[in-house]
């Protein structure tokens, strides 16, 4: 009977599923937090020198030269007109670079980014009343429920931009 006993308890450690955990790049955009998957980010640096470009909405700021890539760079504040009235842009800020199918982007931030890992449990579909019901592809991942009881909006880069948007980016050569 021991032998039994020891052959099963041995046994359940092994059906036991460990929690599938997800690593997000946290930063603050307005006064809320948000994140991005790890594997969607290149790097996070300093924002290098931009060069405004024409014809590119205002929330392109331009390009910048970033370790030899030409890379648009997008403030996502303005972008989802999350900058609280009269709060200038900082004069350091920071670039998160993401990569997408066919395209590498820099994205503004105020502070420094910071790692996150978490239970892929704790991350919930986003509601659809909070996301533009025009858009066709949705850009939110989710929405994370910290257990300390804040949120972090969880956006999925590969669908930030409308395939019209990413035809404008600056370098970005229109397929003939």
């Amino acid at each position: 009977m021991a032998e039994i006993d020891t052959a099963f308890s041995s046994a359940k450690p092994e059906r036991a599923k460990p929690a599938e955990l997800v690593q997000l790049i946290v930063f603050r955009l307005g006064d809320e937090d948000y994140g991005i998957r790890i594997e969607q980010v290149k790097e996070v640096t300093v924002t290098p020198d931009v060069a405004r470009m024409p014809k590119t909405p205002p929330f392109i700021k331009g390009i910048a030269n970033l370790r030899g890539d030409i890379i648009a760079i997008i403030d996502l504040e303005e972008r989802f007109n999350l900058r609280p009235a009269g709060r200038p842009l900082p004069e350091r800020s920071y670039t998160v670079a993401v990569e997408a199918a066919d395209y590498t982007l820099g994205l503004m931030v105020r502070e420094v980014p910071r790692p996150l890992t978490m239970p892929l449990s704790q991350i919930e579909a986003a509601p659809e009343f909070v996301q533009d019901s025009s858009t066709r592809d949705k850009y939110l991942e989710g929405i994370a429920k910290l257990p300390e009881g804040g949120i972090i909006i969880v956006l999925d880069m590969r669908k930030l931009l409308t395939p019209s948007e990413v035809m404008r980016l600056p370098g970005k050569v229109a397929s003939s």
